[in-house]
């Protein structure tokens, strides 16, 4: 797991490693790219890249667990969230230029201990936490910054237990399990 900040630099080389692995796939080229010396980018991290296009959604996919190093983390899950994202079409390369690139780094995540549907949503940090929701074989995860667009916690868990293939009101009624995560996320236009 990363033990440190990804300071404005290296989280550049990282926005600039997701654009071009992209790149590289779709025009069938070899990745121009070399990973630094820095410790940080062979740490193992779990990691998401989110993938916009004029502020909406185009494709978003990552790993909850550290199992391999940062670099690797954020190439597989560029090429996942571009051409694997069951939700769009494979990206295309007109559409590179008008991406705009997130990526996240994942603490490791926490069991959240709760009595009730009302403690739960006392517990919940909004805008803070990355929640994941486990009940039986169905499972989701919305990463913190999924807040900005359901800003309440009865909002958050309701499309949370719909995006795991659950009834909506799942969190209320099913106690089901959740675990909570942070983030450090930067995106192209903020470095």
């Amino acid at each position: 797991m990363i033990t440190g900040e990804i300071d404005r630099k290296q989280a550049k080389k990282l926005l600039e490693l997701a654009r071009q692995t992209i790149y590289a796939k779709l025009h069938d080229q070899a990745l121009a790219i070399e990973q630094p010396e820095d410790d940080c980018f062979n740490e193992n991290a779990a990691t998401f890249v989110t993938l916009k296009i004029a502020g909406q959604l185009r494709g978003c996919i990552g790993s909850l667990s550290p199992t391999v190093s940062l670099w690797e983390s954020v190439k597989t899950n560029a090429l996942s969230s571009a051409f694997h994202d069951s939700r769009f079409s494979p990206l295309t390369a007109d559409e590179l230029k008008d991406v705009h690139i997130d990526i996240s780094i994942l603490t490791s995540p926490v069991d959240l201990v709760y009595v009730d549907a009302e403690d739960l949503i006392t517990l919940l940090r909004q805008g803070v936490d990355g929640v994941i929701l486990q009940y039986g074989s169905r499972g989701a995860t919305f990463l913190p910054q999924v807040w900005k667009q359901l800003p309440t916690a009865e909002l958050f868990l309701g499309h949370l237990c719909l995006k795991a293939g659950l009834s909506e009101n799942c969190w209320r009624e099913d106690h089901p399990t959740i675990q909570t995560y942070t983030v450090q996320s930067f995106a192209e236009e903020e470095v």
